[in-house]
């Protein structure tokens, strides 16, 4: 199995044939392409012209010394490892070429096998930092605005204020919503379309630790400070340090902590547990709840200045049920998510299956259609999804079995006979076209279910049953 760092791309800096010949023959017998430039412009030129991933750099050139050429390096993105080589060591080069970003400094003349270890080093490093700043671009690819999928009025509204709220300067959040509704994915969307996006995005659930293990997740501690305390813990504003702090579920956190967060919240200086010295720290704190908080302060359970402090800026996300719009858009989303994820090629849902998804309640909301969805798929045969793909819950209409008593009317209207063809089609679907079964459904008897199958022009298909 080769090294993971091996066969790259190598530039030999040097005005000395001898040394660029002697690097040249030893890289290439350890699997690398070299390349040789005599002088830092022949240097610059193939920095322009090359995708290379490290640079052996001689510091006296003939024409500029090896620190420009460094410099002109390092402005490339993505910017090649660099070892610097010199005959004329000093400390003051030395300093100089670390703080300009070189990976080592070497003094001239070198151990080969020693020099070959170093490269290995470099070519190591700069493979982790692709693969670091690849997951970085995956993670903020799935976190950006454009997740937040949907055409409704509301989920449009909520896009612009994600955007316009993370390049605020607005250091205090508050999402609510349901459970399921995807306050997770609008903060970490807050995140990532701030300018601060490189920076650490750290979370907790507040319900998901003992009170004294969720102080210490938040704040850190110092050894001893506990029984288990056997070393100096940083904790997550620590180390979140100019990035976003998400608090899930702050509606649980325990009253003792509240105090302690709200008074980092207005100093944005706190103490480890157990110790003496104040830290002071730049973070953005993106909280959120499915409870009312405003219940919860009249009933004792979370402090008023904290709720206050917090609310700066409201973000409220609304059901699934109060947006049925979003509902295709999400379905054609997470189709494509998990056709990917699982390798398949499904097209979508057949009109019984699309019926059946618009009717029902969703009381889970989106990741319950999420978690649907990728069961659907995962089970798939077919390209196209039927009503029996479905779980059972879904098939017969509702989570619980109750009959609907209201419908939300939706702002730009309906036509009535639109509702009246789609309630008949639906209740054709679930009993296979059993027209007294259907006409149970609708509080119609079987020659209503048949007049209104003639006005709407619902045809029978070819296998559906008569009575």
């Amino acid at each position: 199995m080769p090294h993971p760092a091996r066969h790259r791309r190598i530039l030999v800096v040097d005005d000395e044939r001898l040394i660029r010949w002697t690097l040249r023959e030893r890289l290439e017998k350890e699997g690398h392409a070299v390349l040789e430039a005599e002088t830092g412009a022949a240097a610059l030129e193939l920095l322009r012209q090359e995708d290379v991933e490290l640079l052996l750099l001689d510091f006296k050139l003939p024409d500029i010394d090896g620190l420009e050429v460094l410099r002109a390096a390092k402005e490339r993105r993505p910017a090649p490892a660099v070892i610097l080589m010199t005959a004329f060591a000093s400390v003051q080069n030395a300093v100089e070429a670390m703080r300009l970003g070189a990976f080592d400094y070497v003094k001239k003349p070198f151990n080969l096998e020693e020099l070959v270890l170093g490269v290995e080093r470099a070519l190591e490093t700069v493979s982790l930092r692709a693969e670091v700043s690849r997951y970085q671009s995956l993670d903020r690819a799935r976190s950006s605005v454009a997740n937040l999928v949907g055409s409704s009025r509301k989920t449009q509204e909520i896009r612009t204020l994600v955007q316009r709220v993370a390049r605020s300067g607005a250091r205090t959040i508050l999402i609510t919503g349901e459970t399921g509704t995807g306050k997770g994915l609008v903060a970490r969307a807050i995140h990532y379309e701030s300018e601060n996006a490189s920076t650490p995005f750290m979370n907790v659930t507040c319900t998901a630790l003992q009170e004294t293990l969720l102080e210490s997740e938040l704040f850190g501690h110092e050894k001893g400070a506990f029984t288990d305390a056997r070393a100096t813990k940083k904790g997550l504003f620590e180390l979140a340090d100019t990035g976003t702090v998400f608090l899930d579920e702050i509606g649980d956190m325990p009253m003792s902590l509240q105090g302690k967060l709200l008074r980092f919240l207005e100093d944005k200086t706190f103490r480890r547990l157990g110790g003496t010295r104040d830290i002071s720290v730049d973070v953005r704190i993106v909280a959120a709840t499915n409870k009312d908080l405003k219940v919860a302060v009249k009933e004792g359970r979370f402090r008023n200045d904290l709720y206050y402090r917090l609310n700066v800026i409201p973000i409220q996300i609304p059901p699934l049920a109060q947006r049925r719009e979003d509902l295709p858009d999400l379905v054609r989303h997470f189709v494509h998510v998990y056709n990917e994820e699982f390798k398949k090629s499904v097209t979508g849902f057949d009109p019984a299956a699309e019926r059946a998804l618009a009717a029902y309640p969703w009381p889970g909301n989106i990741r319950e259609l999420k978690n649907t969805i990728e069961r659907a798929l995962l089970l798939a045969e077919q390209a196209t999804l039927a009503l029996d793909d479905l779980p059972f819950e879904i098939r017969d209409g509702s989570a619980s079995g109750a009959r609907p008593t209201s419908f939300v009317l939706p702002r730009e209207g309906v036509d009535v006979d639109d509702v009246h063809r789609d309630l008949l089609q639906q209740a054709l679907d679930r009993t296979r076209y059993n027209k007294t079964a259907a006409g149970k459904l609708l509080a119609l008897n079987r020659d209503q279910v048949r007049y209104w199958m003639r006005k709407y022009r619902i045809a029978e298909p070819p296998a559906a049953e008569a009575p």
